[in-house]
């Protein structure tokens, strides 16, 4: 039996004699790494790099009653090994299975849920004060990366939490990486501080000679303090989180465990905010995840455990975010004032191509995606073309600034968000369902979602030609369709396109649904009825002339979208339609209102009717419905 096969709980962490610990790291990383490899999906580079830290935190504190908070999620592999889930990690990111994230619902251990970078300071801080106003008495750590860090609520938390004075204890995992490198000035301080080794060198000689003269009177000794805080402050740059009110506790190596037990109870048993600064390696242990962290940051497929090699079995075919990383590259050197600007993503997003070929014209921001926009804004303010390229889910955090900074001032920016839709194993915090609801009501704003890559294309063009804000949202994965190998093309903006026209009903569908909604209805057309299908490419402005009239013509319409059925596509449907009056069934297909777990994609679709055989279904409905509905009625129905 292995070692890890004995640890049900942290108690059981807590009673392994220190010589043993190591080889419990090595055992967790070989799971975490054979997991993740046969499941082609998980945050790989960032758990092994924080295998020993918690192995650390759970030797030192006494979890679930001392609160560990983890932000993000991205290096809680270990943490979920430790805490009793070594059976059901084979399940992780699958249907059914353990979350890629915390999940407060999966164990008491899972103390704050989030996907969003930035959060765990300020929860942690929550935490505390609520501790401190119930009289109670333990601790409360936040595991925080130096990608994370970059995040403004970040520093807003800590600048509370300086203000507040309570004791709250904020470990910074610094590993030099968040998915891409890190950037910016907080990346540069931090690499600086960590090869000050010269200043732990001092503390530790200091405190041994200490212990060898306990004759030493409290005033000596309080000197001797003062010289090492005074060395401290040359030794160790800016000393910036002492500055917010921070004891700083390090730089301090993230896999030497009795090092990190060590500084941890000294953490413990101080007052006020306390910050552990830990230097960790990224997919430490593993040697592909080493020589390229930023691919094995995370597995976007099944991949050789023993390389790291991929195992491809595509079609092909290149992801939305090639073809619009390319694209914007491609247009970008006929227009000198386009630039780029992401969010700490330049190769999820597909950017990476255009910071290869216009390093000057790419701003990569870090997890900052408040700040992307309102930069973004000034740009275009000053004359340029920005486009920022932002997960769907990640946008949302900028709502405000799309709001008042862009959409107020009718600036010309162009927002391209990837992930749109249902993300599959990413799950809940990253589901990108939202957007069409949350742009829509902005003033200003073209949204518009493309059925495949040339489209996309054409999109893009037609975005970089107009003169005010544009939405963009196109989903995870391949394109449905190979490239025509055209040059991209304008399109009328507002304007739908009838791809197949028919007499029974007519099924609008928006962007990845549009496919699924032509298979529908050559099923439908197999069983005798004739469906119209619009792609209709805009959801604001609609095409109120095309949708009026199909309805008119058919009699009943379907609409098709992979976004949840308030406020998005087919709400603004049917908002026209009540306005112009005009009688005849209506129905939403798209999905349901709540929260939509981890799984693959496919089945969620299949489960929401958003399959062709679902929407083949819901069009025989909605025909009988026709027949017997009422003149003047419009139905809204969700699957």
């Amino acid at each position: 039996m292995s070692i890890l096969e004995t640890i049900h709980g942290p108690q059981d962490v807590k009673r392994l004699p220190e010589k043993d610990l190591p080889i419990l790291a090595a055992e967790i990383r070989q799971v975490i790494i054979n997991t993740v490899a046969r499941n082609g999906s998980g945050h790989l580079g960032p758990s092994l790099g924080a295998v020993e830290l918690a192995i650390a935190l759970h030797r030192v504190f006494d979890s679930p009653r001392d609160k560990i908070i983890w932000d993000v999620g991205h290096q809680a592999y270990a943490h979920k090994l430790l805490t009793g889930r070594l059976d059901r990690f084979h399940t992780l990111r699958q249907y059914g299975g353990l979350s890629g994230y915390l999940k407060r619902s999966e164990s008491p251990h899972d103390i704050f849920e989030a996907g969003h970078a930035g959060t765990s300071v300020g929860a942690a801080l929550g935490f505390a004060k609520a501790r401190d106003l119930a009289h109670e008495d333990y601790q409360v750590v936040a595991v925080i990366g130096d990608g994370a860090m970059t995040a403004g609520m970040a520093f807003e938390a800590l600048n509370h939490a300086g203000q507040l004075g309570t004791h709250l204890i904020v470990v910074l995992n610094h590993n030099n990486m968040s998915i891409a490198p890190n950037v910016g000035a907080l990346a540069r301080y931090l690499a600086r501080a960590r090869t000050h080794s010269a200043y732990l060198r001092l503390k530790r000689s200091l405190q041994r000679q200490s212990a060898r003269m306990p004759w030493l009177g409290k005033l000596v000794w309080h000197g001797v303090e003062k010289l090492r805080d005074t060395l401290k402050y040359l030794l160790v740059p800016g000393v910036l989180f002492e500055q917010l009110g921070f004891k700083y506790l390090g730089p301090i190596p993230g896999h030497d465990i009795p090092a990190l037990e060590e500084v941890l109870r000294e953490a413990g048993g101080a007052d006020g905010p306390v910050l552990v600064h830990v230097v960790t390696e990224k997919g430490h242990g593993y040697e592909p995840a080493i020589n390229d962290p930023e691919r094995l940051h995370g597995a976007s497929g099944p991949f050789d455990p023993d390389t790291g090699t991929p195992i491809t079995n595509g079609s092909g075919r290149p992801s939305y975010s090639q073809v619009f990383g390319r694209t914007v590259t491609e247009l970008a050197r006929e227009d000198d004032r386009i630039v780029a600007i992401t969010a700490a993503m330049p190769t999820g997003t597909g950017l990476k191509y255009f910071a290869e070929v216009f390093p000057d014209r790419f701003f990569d921001v870090g997890i900052a995606e408040q700040h992307a926009v309102t930069f973004a804004a000034g740009l275009a303010a000053a004359g340029r073309v920005p486009v920022v390229a932002i997960y769907s889910t990640f946008l949302q955090r900028a709502f405000d600034q799309i709001e008042h900074d862009v959409c107020l001032q009718n600036l010309h920016v162009v927002f391209s968000l990837d992930r749109a839709g249902i993300v599959g194993d990413d799950g809940e915090t990253h589901q990108g369902l939202y957007d069409l609801a949350y742009l829509r009501v902005l003033p200003n704003m073209t949204v518009m979602a493309p059925k495949d890559g040339d489209e996309l294309r054409d999109m893009l063009k037609t975005a970089l030609m107009l003169s005010g804000p544009v939405a963009i949202r196109y989903p995870r994965g391949t394109v449905p369709v190979g490239l025509q190998g055209r040059r991209p093309e304008h399109i009328a903006v507002g304007r739908a396109e009838v791809l197949r026209q028919g007499t029974d009903l007519s099924i609008a569908a928006i962007g990845a649904m549009v496919y699924p909604a032509m298979e529908a209805a050559a099923q439908l057309a197999s069983e005798g009825i004739d469906a119209s299908v619009i792609n209709a490419r805009f959801v604001k402005p609609l095409d109120e002339q095309t949708l009026v009239q199909e309805l008119s013509r058919t009699g009943a319409m379907l609409c098709v979208e992979e976004h949840t059925a308030l406020g998005g596509f087919g709400s603004a449907v049917l908002e026209l339609m009540a306005r112009v009056g005009v009688a005849a069934p209506v129905r939403l297909l798209a999905v349901p209102d709540g929260i939509v777990p981890h799984g693959d994609r496919a089945i969620y679709l299949r489960q929401y009717g958003l399959d062709p055989a679902g929407i083949a279904q819901a069009a025989r409905e909605l025909l009988g419905q026709k027949a017997s509905v009422p003149v003047g009625a419009a139905e809204r129905r969700t699957v």
